[in-house]
């Protein structure tokens, strides 16, 4: 579970950043947004070979 403790002083919004940043950091938001709506397994499959050609033309 990720925590953020607010210091005395501390500005609130500052903290948010903080916790947004370590939910990008853990990728717990792209994991809800990719649970929000079912997607039938071979449209999942179809969005991995998707992504799999995308890191391999960027690893060239």
């Amino acid at each position: 579970m990720i925590t953020v403790k607010v210091r005395v002083g501390e500005a609130l919004e500052k903290s948010l950043r903080t916790l947004k940043k370590k939910l990008d950091k853990e990728g717990i938001m792209k994991t809800v947004k990719a649970k929000r709506f079912y997607d039938k397994p071979s449209v999942r499959e179809k969005n991995k070979q998707k992504q799999a050609l995308k890191y391999r033309k960027k690893s060239r």
